[in-house]
């Protein structure tokens, strides 16, 4: 009587497998996919020699193999094996509601990727916002997928804390708070009707997750994701980031060429600094405003709103000598609306659109950018160091030249990068509006400025790092 009553409270007893010393537990037997429910597309899963193989089917959405608990904070491994020709991820923090695209599948996804763009590792969005980290702005975790390998994958969500690795090496650091729970899954990706990629396979094994005691692993230095506004994480504080605007007040920020905050044409509401409509004048209202301190070497990031039509700018290098009077003058990160302002038609190639280098360097052509009303992230990288000899002609004395080596991003993808002090920089400022000011984009530190350009912009979660 005593063991059958011990079966019947571990029949009734939530699903989960055996646990070992160290606090993992298993999310798969080896056997069956018992604490399994497949969800949305008819791909099918099976159990192989120990290992759970997901395999293609034709003309049938994304599918997934999800728990049937939720979780919370946890720590999850997994080992994978996948088909060089196609694509998949791992679902956690995710939910299947029938109010939410006909219970589509949506949330966090840590991608495996194969193919050429590297982005295993990364983490996506799915049925939601899309790429919240794409692997280009970590070159090192682009290199750690295996192709024809079993690749082992790790992934901490403690808090708002997500972080991801591949064999090892750090590929995602993301802050985010929208799904504190949800369920995780396998994901087989659809292929529409193209039978020819039927058939594909990619296997699991080995998946265990930690869900008490958790223990963050160190920080690392690789770039983070932080979607919460006017906020800083433990790592970027590590990293050495400071926020340039604490979401409450100007404090830090000072009229372009005067001693004050502007009185007028600029205000903070909502956690938001917010430079109001002055009918599109440049300077018109309460003028450009800039950092207390300068930089040389920085790397710099904020989220930018615009509303339709507006024109607005991220300067750098700003010396105040040349132009406060309306707009100073400085290399210049532009804010547009591509759309509708006709600046973005004028200058050279495109060279005058958003995330330009305005009128010098076009961004590239594919970038993606949110449309008026929505947020939208500048990132500025200035780094390295240029020797004097490339400095002949102009008038600095200093015996190197830092910041040398710029890049432009835009919503986490690089979209230019250029070098000052080279030839081809001095060509493109004899041929722009510019070359009437000597030395232009050659000075070795300055402010940073953000435009006020007669329209309404809001900015939000400004923060920079030094780079020694």
């Amino acid at each position: 009587m005593k063991n059958i009553a011990f079966i019947f409270l571990m029949l009734a007893a939530p699903v989960s497998f055996a646990g070992n010393d160290n606090g993992w537990t298993d999310l798969f037997n080896g056997k069956d996919l018992t604490g399994w429910k497949q969800l949305n597309g008819q791909a099918k899963y099976e159990v192989v020699n120990g290992e759970i193989v997901g395999t293609t089917v034709a003309n049938t959405p994304n599918s997934f193999l999800a728990t049937e608990k939720n979780y919370g904070d946890f720590i999850l491994e997994l080992d994978l094996l996948v088909d060089n020709r196609m694509n998949s991820g791992i679902q956690f923090r995710s939910l299947s509601k029938p109010d939410y695209n006909n219970g589509r599948v949506h949330g966090y996804q840590c991608e495996v990727d194969p193919a050429d763009r590297a982005w295993s590792g990364g983490i996506y969005d799915e049925a939601r916002r899309g790429w919240l980290y794409p692997l280009d702005m970590n070159p090192c975790g682009r290199k750690a997928f295996k192709r024809d390998q079993w690749n082992h994958y790790r992934i901490e969500a403690i808090g708002n804390s997500i972080r991801t690795w591949v064999n090892g090496i750090p590929c995602a650091d993301l802050v985010d708070d929208m799904t504190a729970e949800g369920f995780i899954a396998l994901q087989v990706h659809s292929i529409g009707k193209n039978t020819e990629e039927a058939g594909r396979q990619i296997r699991w094994k080995n998946i265990r997750i930690q869900t008490e005691d958790l223990k963050q692993s160190p920080w690392t230095d690789i770039p983070v994701v932080n979607l919460i506004p006017n906020n800083l994480s433990p790592q970027e504080r590590a990293q050495g980031w400071k926020l340039l605007f604490d979401g409450r007040t100007t404090q830090g920020w000072r009229g372009a060429g005067k001693e004050a905050f502007p009185s007028k044409g600029w205000q903070v509401k909502n956690g938001e600094l917010i430079v109001e409509a002055a009918k599109g004048e440049e300077a018109g209202n309460g003028g450009d405003i800039v950092t207390l301190d300068e930089y040389s070497t920085f790397e710099l990031k904020l989220d930018f709103m615009i509303t339709e039509g507006a024109n607005s700018g991220i300067k750098y290098f700003i010396t105040e000598k040349y132009g406060t009077d309306q707009s100073a003058i400085g290399l210049e990160y532009q804010i547009l609306d591509d759309e509708k302002h006709p600046d973005a038609k004028l200058g050279a190639n495109g060279n005058r659109t958003i995330a330009s280098l305005y009128d010098l360097i076009p961004a590239h052509k594919n970038k993606i950018v949110n449309k008026p009303g929505e947020w939208n992230q500048a990132r500025l990288i200035v780094c390295g160091t240029r020797h004097e000899e490339w400095l002949k002609g102009n008038s600095l004395e200093a015996s190197d030249f830092r910041g040398a080596h710029v890049e432009h991003w835009l919503n986490n993808r690089k979209v230019l990068e250029y070098e000052r002090g080279t030839q081809a920089f001095y060509a493109l400022i004899a041929r722009s509006k510019y070359a009437q000011w000597e030395g232009f984009g050659s000075w070795p530190s300055g402010h940073i400025l953000l435009q006020d350009h007669g329209n309404e912009v809001h900015f939000r979660s400004i923060k920079i790092r030094r780079i020694e």
